[in-house]
């Protein structure tokens, strides 16, 4: 089947099970290109929530899709594509379960025909979840990976890689166990980590929360995510968690050590080097893009009035200054913020003088 054909099987029908907010966002993202999109779940409510938000259709009676993408907690992930499967014989299934090797394996062991499954997983998300956060743009230029297995048909591949290529999210292949030792660095630990941070907050005084910046709050983000979703994720990828986990905890016990007595021989040392260790672990992340190269940062004055932020981004726009970056941080009760721009080191001084000129303090 041609790349044309493709494209069009796609456009044509594709099913979602699992109205959450990966599932919501791949129906709001292939509607807006106008593929015919299905969606259901086990809650009545969440599924007519997704309709209505327009993220699919419902299935009508004897409806076979082309593409079935299962879009369901990993618990619940192997029992619904065996299902799916069943149902849809015709149909391509795939599923985005956030780890790929535990229901494959669980879908080996009972003797499933897998010629039209294909694991994939977008790498995308947010801290919350749910239809109502579900967003169209969600995948644009992040990684899908789809894990193929040895008798995987390249028709099943293609289509699932189109679908990716459709909503604007970057197909990358990889084996199962592969991905899992992936997301568990760079999904799994952090979030683990965020949340045992987070957690050491509630023995912390009221006073004391007041004085936090964008520090704590960085590195607390994602402690906001479901608990229920999340013990689900991390026991289905348990071993190389935990593996990464006592890693973690050797380096956390030597700092501590260092600390406890840091005028002996060699402490200092010790926190030197495991603090460069956390520089050159950071310069090894892809910036935007998956490029490497460091930007240039201006800090901008926002006053805390309405409409600041808006003029801010309209004179950036109308200077033709692009952003490659931003941040904005704003303790409560401060009469003003600070809007940190990325731009390239070449757009540094046209940046810094066009923005001055046009009233804005930079600091």
């Amino acid at each position: 089947m041609s790349d044309a054909q493709l494209a069009s099987r796609v456009t044509g029908s594709v099913h979602i099970i699992g109205a959450g907010l990966l599932g919501s966002s791949i129906g709001l993202a292939l509607r807006a290109k106008g593929t015919a999109v299905t969606i259901e779940d086990i809650s009545e409510a969440a599924a007519a929530l997704a309709i209505d938000y327009g993220a699919g259709s419902a299935l009508q009676p004897g409806q076979q899709p082309d593409l079935v993408v299962v879009a369901t907690p990993p618990d619940q992930a192997a029992d619904v594509i065996a299902a799916a499967l069943v149902r849809f014989p015709q149909a391509i299934v795939t599923d985005v379960t956030s780890v790929k090797w535990q229901p494959l394996k669980q879908l080996q062991q009972r003797g499933i025909d897998l010629t039209r499954y294909v694991g994939s997983h977008p790498m995308a998300g947010r801290e919350k979840g749910g239809t109502i956060m579900a967003r169209a743009d969600l995948f644009v230029g992040r990684p899908w990976v789809i894990c193929r297995d040895a008798d995987t048909p390249a028709l099943a591949l293609a289509l699932v890689e189109a679908v990716a290529l459709e909503v604007g999210a970057v197909p990358m292949e990889w084996q199962p166990d592969e991905h899992d030792s992936a997301v568990a660095a760079v999904s799994h630990l952090p979030q683990v980590v965020a949340s045992l941070l987070a957690a050491q907050l509630l023995s912390v005084k009221s006073d004391y929360l007041g004085l936090a910046g964008g520090g704590l709050r960085d590195t607390t983000r994602i402690a906001a995510s479901d608990p229920r979703l999340w013990i689900q994720i991390l026991t289905a990828n348990s071993e190389p968690v935990a593996e990464l986990l006592e890693r973690l905890g050797a380096d956390i016990a030597d700092f501590a050590a260092a600390l406890r007595d840091p005028a002996a021989h060699g402490s200092r040392t010790k926190i030197a080097q495991l603090l460069a260790a956390g520089n050159a672990g950071l310069e090894r992340v892809p910036g935007k893009h998956g490029s490497s190269r460091s930007f240039a940062t201006l800090n901008v004055i926002i006053a805390d009035e309405r409409g600041q932020l808006a003029q801010l981004f309209s004179d950036l726009d109308e200077l033709e200054i692009n952003m490659e970056d931003f941040r904005l941080e704003h303790s409560p009760g401060a009469a003003i913020g600070f809007a940190e721009i990325s731009v390239l080191p070449e757009a540094e001084e046209r940046a810094l003088a066009a923005l001055s000129k046009r009233g804005w303090r930079i600091v």
